[in-house]
């Protein structure tokens, strides 16, 4: 196989550019999915995959492929790509870098006239953040056909627009329909969001799969009063029992060490006024863990949990679980292309279980598919602080392009 090289400056110099478009003051981004800034990025994208010869669809929602052709028009296409939107104070890096070190690896092509045996496409998912319309993973749980697409245009977010409404609006509507195409495999290139890699000096992450985790929205309704004229012993204070459930959560995921993660990220509080006791609180629940069997039981204790502490408070609620992703091990055979890819480039590496949620894990549903992690500074991620070297990025890139070139190999 011809040892082909990535060009580290210019896959840096795209990973700055694309930070400019919706670059926050703390050298950040937030890009939230279907904003104009998101609109802005796409096209970006778009006009870099047309000018390498790529043919570029977009199917009903939102989700962009850029196809190189091989020589083998018969043969699905390999698949590389992460997503472009962002958390609210998201990072350089979450999801840019496996789209752009994925258009690196296609220049790279292009350049020197290398033709695969399979087609070789970039994917572009939408909303896989979550971060504006939830559930993460939205879209691409689409085309793996775990969501319909109406399911996904009648997402909400806080302001009240629809998924639908703003796909339209920013012009990425397509006219695929969702799961058409079919991958031969689906190699994702990602910051570890977490500390393993750089705490053991390891420049590759081989990951073999992905933890379950769950999704829920919890109100709690009380009574709005004044807090000057409302004793302490009638009141029905809908922010005591949310904090009460806060501090629950936290020892839940507590009870099940190692691997358990239990955490409130969203919490909304009416009126949120200084002299009225708090009528409603919203708050949502994220557990994780690598069996399902023991977020059955994180489940169930959050259940008795509620009802243990907000009754006694003469407080109503309502739980929602909004989410279940199942946990995932990914394809042998395509952990073995990333492995003999990092040995080709003379990285160190280690296995690992991803502990963050990514759209490999619903594509690994539809196709054989893995992930590649780089490591990121003090394991930061969704902080605009986020970091990852320069070195780092080209590391992943490369091994990236020598895990494809290797499962193309297999199939001429």
């Amino acid at each position: 196989m011809q040892n082909l090289q990535i060009d580290p400056q210019r896959l840096w110099d795209s990973l700055m550019a694309t930070a400019r478009i919706g670059a926050t003051p703390k050298c950040g981004i937030c890009r939230l999915t279907l904003t104009d800034l998101d609109r802005q990025v796409r096209d970006w994208f778009k006009t870099r995959c047309e000018a390498l010869g790529c043919a570029v669809a977009v199917d009903e929602v939102g989700n962009m492929f850029a196809r190189r052709p091989g020589k083998n028009p018969a043969l699905a296409p390999i698949a590389m790509g992460s997503h472009l939107d962002t958390q609210p104070t998201g990072g350089k890096f979450d999801g840019a870098l496996g789209v752009l070190a994925a258009l690196e690896a296609m220049r790279t092509l292009h350049d020197l006239g290398y033709e695969t045996n399979a087609p070789i496409e970039i994917v572009n998912w939408t909303n896989e953040e979550g971060a504006r319309f939830a559930p993460a993973m939205l879209a691409f749980g689409v085309f793996a056909g775990v969501f319909t697409a109406e399911y996904a245009y009648s997402r909400m977010d806080r302001d009240g627009k629809t998924f639908g409404e703003e796909l339209d609006r920013i012009g990425y509507r397509g006219e695929q329909r969702p799961g058409a195409r079919r991958f031969a495999a689906m190699f994702e290139l990602h910051i570890e969001q977490g500390p393993i890699l750089e705490d053991e000096g390891r420049m590759i992450g081989i990951v073999r799969g992905v933890q379950g985790m769950r999704w829920y929205e919890v109100t709690i309704t009380g009574q709005e009063a004044h807090t000057g004229a409302t004793p302490m012993a009638l009141r029905k204070n809908a922010l005591i029992g949310a904090a009460a459930m806060l501090a629950r959560i936290d020892a839940i995921a507590r009870e099940h060490p190692p691997h358990a993660v239990g955490t409130v990220g969203l919490i909304e509080n009416k009126p949120n006024s200084r002299n009225v006791i708090p009528g409603e609180v919203f708050f949502t629940v994220d557990f994780r863990h690598p069996d399902a069997k023991v977020l059955d039981v994180m489940e169930e204790q959050l259940r008795v949990g509620l009802a243990e502490i907000l009754r006694p408070l003469q407080l109503t609620y309502h739980e929602t679980r909004i989410w279940d992703s199942p946990p995932v091990n990914f394809a042998t055979d395509l952990i073995d292309c990333v492995r003999i890819g990092a040995e080709k480039a003379g990285f160190t590496s280690r296995d690992m279980i991803s502990g963050a949620g990514h759209d490999a894990a619903y594509i690994a549903r539809v196709a054989p598919t893995t992930m590649i992690f780089v490591p990121c500074a003090g394991g930061i991620s969704h902080n605009e602080a986020e970091s990852t070297s320069f070195d780092e990025c080209a590391a992943g890139a490369q091994v990236l392009l020598n895990a494809v070139l290797e499962f193309d190999r297999r199939l001429g």
